[in-house]
């Protein structure tokens, strides 16, 4: 299985926001769970964009191309709408919001790729500029290293063996760590999809929209679900609800993200009542197994 996960595989599912101007990072600082404030040039940001009900209206990997301006990588089919939302808050601020998608390529790398792209592997949401392209380093997948490539239009595609974009796919989804979509979108406060635990969310920083909603599903011990990795024989529509054995008529859950994996079969990342999980699950009859989460819960913030 991990074999398969090797390569570069070239992105056309994720869109860019540029964020320019002096108070670029400030404003973002106000708007996402992450803090942009002290953002440097050596890390990216794993961030959500809320409502006031503390519901996800985008996730977005964030990173600084230089000293007033920072990229924020989101899913394509989300991004007008939350660059329109986003603008309406923007108001004296120095900071222009604008989609620049078309001004940038964007690469997965995988395996091998990565050191002989970055040099080596580095801890997740490290970013390393090489040869003009911003790398941001993930959370690997199946025990293979992967990074995002981004650079310029203009900048000579890395070289190395092709990684179908299936194939990448296929490790977003293992990897864990869910890319909101636009079916899925209002669904989830951050820690459905263990965004605390990743890196998504900072208790410490100031207020953004729905902070309060978070904090209390942190602190009060209000939090019932929680994103897990599953595998099934048939593929699985990303919203699609989810069931125990138990009840047919109450979901226990949704689906998140979902791949086809390469040994066969299909992966799905599903956010599920904590106390389902000990039941058989299925969404629409087809049965789900659970995986191993590929990374430690925090217990503890």
């Amino acid at each position: 299985m991990t074999a398969s996960l090797q390569g570069i595989a070239r992105l056309t599912h994720l869109g860019i926001i540029r964020a320019q101007g002096a108070d670029a990072a400030s404003f973002l600082h106000g708007q996402l769970t992450q803090d942009f404030a002290l953002l440097d040039s050596q890390h990216a940001r794993l961030a959500a964009y809320c409502s006031a009900k503390g519901r996800m209206l985008a996730s977005f990997i964030g990173f600084k191309t230089g000293p007033e301006e920072i990229l924020l990588l989101c899913s394509q089919d989300l991004l007008p709408a939350t660059l329109k939302r986003l603008s309406m808050f923007v108001l004296r601020a120095k900071c222009k919001l604008s989609d620049a998608t078309a001004d940038y390529q964007l690469c997965g790398l995988a395996g091998d790729s990565v050191a002989q792209i970055a040099g080596s592997a580095q801890a997740p949401w490290t970013l390393q500029n090489v040869d003009g392209a911003q790398v941001v380093h993930l959370y690997p997948a199946a025990g293979q290293p992967r990074a995002l490539w981004v650079a310029p239009t203009d900048t000579a595609l890395p070289a190395g063996p092709a990684l179908d974009a299936s194939g990448w796919q296929w490790s977003e989804v293992v990897s864990g760590i869910a890319t909101l979509s636009l079916p899925v979108q209002e669904q989830f406060v951050p820690q459905m999809l263990n965004y605390e635990s990743v890196g998504g969310v900072n208790f410490k920083k100031g207020c953004y929209p729905g902070q309060e909603v978070v904090a209390r599903s942190q602190f009060r011990g209000t939090l019932k679900r929680r994103a897990f990795v599953t595998h099934a024989e048939q593929p699985l529509a990303v919203g699609a609800e989810v069931f125990a054995a138990s009840d047919a008529e109450q979901p226990v859950g949704m689906v998140v993200q979902s791949a086809a994996a390469p040994a066969g079969g299909h992966a799905a990342i599903v956010s599920l009542q904590i106390a389902s999980t000990e039941e058989a699950l299925n969404v629409g009859g087809v049965a789900l197994a659970l995986q191993p989460l590929p990374y430690a819960l925090l217990e503890d913030i």
